[in-house]
Formats: C-alpha cells, sequence, structure tokens
C-alpha cells in the first residue's frame, strides 16, 4: 500500500527556473525585483528626507539634468535650478531655469549620517547635489516634496501591506478550511455558513466604514497596522473554501487513512499530511492575492481614508493626479498610478506562470 503522498518532482529552484522560462513572466519579476531593491532601499537612494519640504517650490517641473556644457564639450552631470514666477498675462505660476550658477550633481557623495530602515548607520546617498542646488527627478507636490523620494517611501507601505496581510489571511484561511473539509458533517456545515457570511460582506465598503470612524489622531503606523488585519480578516473566507473542497478529496488518498491508523491526531493529520498536498494552489493564489491588497491600500488611501499626509503612499500622492489641470500640466503627478499598474500587472502575469507551472492541465492549449 502507498503510504506517501505524490509529491511534485520538482524544488523551489526549479520551479523558479520554470518560471524565468516564460518570456514575459521573466520580465514582470526583473521589475518587481527591481521595484522592491528600490523601497528597500529608499534611505540610500531618495536625495531627500521623507519630512523633506520647500513650500517656496509648489508643483515645482522636473529638474534637467545636463552633461553637455554650453560649449559643446563632456561634462560631469550638474542641474540649474528653477526660478519660480507669476505670469500675469495668463495668471499662473510658472518656472524657468537660472542659467546664471552649475549645481553638480555628485554619486556617492559623503551626507550627514543616517540608518537604513533605522538600523544600519550610513553616511553617504547614492546621488545628491552640490550645496545649494535642487534637484527634482520627478518635480514636487503641492507642498514642494520631492516626488521622487516619496515614491520610494510611499513604495514601503504600497508593495509591502499586501504581504504582511498574507501572514494573517492565509495561514488562517488554511486551517480553517483544512480542519472543516477533513472533519466534515455539522461543523463543516457551520463553519461554512460562517465563511459565506463573512464572503457576502462587500469588503471594499467595509473598509471606508471602519476607516472613516477611525480616530483622527491615529498614527499612520497605527493606521497601516489595522488596515493590513481588516484586510486579512476580509480576506480569508474565499481562500478557506477552496482549500476546504481540496481537503474533502485529499482525506481519502491513502496516505491520510494510514496516518489515522498509526493513531495521529486529526490536528496533526491535517497540518502534516493534508494542508501540504495544498500548496500548488497557495502560491499560486498568494501571488494572485497580493495585488488586490495593494489596489484596496491604494484606493482607500486615495480616498483620504488610508495612510494619511504627510507619511507617503502612492494611493495619496495619486490623489493630486485627480483634477484635471493636474493631469494636463503636471503629468510628473501621474507617476505613482503608472507604478501601482506594473507592480499589479507583474504580480498578475507572474501568478499566471506559477499556475501554469504548477498545474500544466489548466493552461489552454
Amino acid at each position: 500500500m502507498k503510504l506517501l503522498p505524490n509529491i511534485a518532482t520538482f524544488n523551489r529552484e526549479n520551479l523558479l527556473q520554470n518560471i524565468l522560462k516564460d518570456r514575459f513572466a521573466r520580465y514582470a519579476f526583473f521589475i518587481l525585483l527591481f521595484l522592491y531593491l528600490a523601497v528597500f532601499l529608499a534611505s540610500f537612494i531618495s536625495p531627500y528626507a521623507k519630512d523633506y519640504s520647500n513650500r517656496n517650490k509648489s508643483y515645482c517641473p522636473p529638474s534637467k539634468i545636463y552633461i553637455i556644457d554650453e560649449h559643446g564639450k563632456l561634462s560631469l552631470p550638474y542641474t540649474y535650478n528653477y526660478i519660480r514666477y507669476f505670469d500675469k498675462e495668463n495668471f499662473e505660476t510658472k518656472y524657468i531655469e537660472d542659467r546664471s550658477k552649475k549645481f553638480r550633481v555628485n554619486y556617492f557623495a559623503k551626507d550627514n549620517e543616517y540608518k537604513l530602515w533605522g538600523l544600519i548607520p550610513l553616511k553617504r546617498h547614492f546621488y545628491n547635489v552640490e550645496k545649494g542646488g535642487e534637484l527634482y527627478l520627478l518635480g514636487t507636490d503641492m507642498n514642494g516634496r520631492d516626488n521622487f523620494s516619496r515614491l520610494l517611501y510611499g513604495g514601503q507601505i504600497s508593495l509591502t501591506i499586501g504581504f504582511l496581510a498574507l501572514l494573517v489571511s492565509f495561514p488562517l484561511g488554511m486551517l480553517y478550511g483544512g480542519i472543516s473539509g477533513y472533519i466534515g458533517g455539522k461543523t463543516d456545515f457551520v463553519m461554512m455558513r460562517i465563511a459565506e457570511a463573512i464572503m457576502s460582506i462587500p469588503g471594499f465598503y467595509l473598509l471606508i466604514i471602519l476607516a472613516s470612524i477611525l480616530p483622527a489622531n491615529m498614527s499612520s503606523v497605527q493606521r497601516f497596522a489595522l488596515i493590513v488585519v481588516i484586510l486579512a480578516m476580509i480576506g480569508w473566507a474565499g481562500f478557506s473554501r477552496v482549500v476546504r473542497g481540496m481537503v474533502l478529496s485529499i482525506k481519502k488518498n491513502e496516505f491520510v487513512i494510514a496516518s489515522e491508523v498509526l493513531g495521529a491526531s486529526d490536528m496533526r493529520t491535517i497540518v502534516h499530511h493534508i494542508l501540504p498536498q495544498t500548496l500548488s494552489y497557495v502560491i499560486v493564489a498568494m501571488t494572485l492575492s497580493v495585488p488586490s491588497y495593494i489596489l484596496s491600500e491604494s484606493g482607500l488611501s486615495f480616498l483620504g481614508l488610508g495612510i494619511q499626509q504627510p507619511d507617503a503612499s502612492w494611493g495619496n500622492m495619486l490623489k493630486e493626479a485627480q483634477e484635471f489641470i493636474n493631469i494636463v500640466s503636471r503629468p510628473w503627478l501621474l507617476t505613482p498610478g503608472f507604478l501601482i499598474f506594473v507592480a499589479v500587472l507583474s504580480f498578475n502575469v507572474i501568478g499566471d506562470t506559477i499556475r501554469d507551472v504548477l498545474d500544466p492541465n489548466s493552461k489552454e492549449r
């Protein structure tokens, strides 16, 4: 009698190799790797601190970096500051470059000591500008804050919230669905009705209601943690139903019967013998769930109910781009929306590829 489950023949390294064989998945993988590396090194890469603000440079356009001087010769990178003035004819604020003085762009230059993620002391930045100069690669927002720096710091929230929610929702959903499917009977009936009741709650509207009644004096860290918990608590129910269906078929296998005959407890049988057989589906579901968490946080922050100013997330940064005048004359404010689109699309591409690798029968021929 066969006592061991039919475990997949590939390991994690082979899984990664199979994913990278697909051209689009390979591009998506390296895009996400680049994004996560950039936000992880935000303190090192960003030229300004997260609380930097220059109110005199509200909606300043992106700085131009030059490598050819006025004589047409190759030069070290440099930039010019912008001068702000008011155009009386068009009744609007405009900027022009002050060509009277150059400011050199320095790479790996010494700076005031700071800490990467508050832990690792550093004395250099990836790049900065000569003293007295201003360098805004993606312009500034309404409050004169550097958009490039805020994108990096905001990505730390927008790109990590999905994984933090998964740490809560997926273990809970797996265990709940595993117990329900394995025990069966009245226990299964009651547990599934509870899960269905939770699934019937409109998640996004619940988030809006809960976020709107939160105290105004909550810090962004507290609000971020609460959003993670809320997203996790409404996301596990649907997942548990699928796991429960898989367990109903797995528990009839010989290795599960052998475990019961050898005297293993129900919980040991579920955790050590049944749930590992659902990992193929779990990996796919986790990959495809991250985009929904990113979009939920971005949507809440866009509506002003998520991460609050002055702390940055891609959602609340995108809020400034909802005005038509900003879309037309300040397109750099749309960058957070572009990054959300790229991150979500990359996760979906990788998720579809993982599904095809783990379950070749699901791929359309």
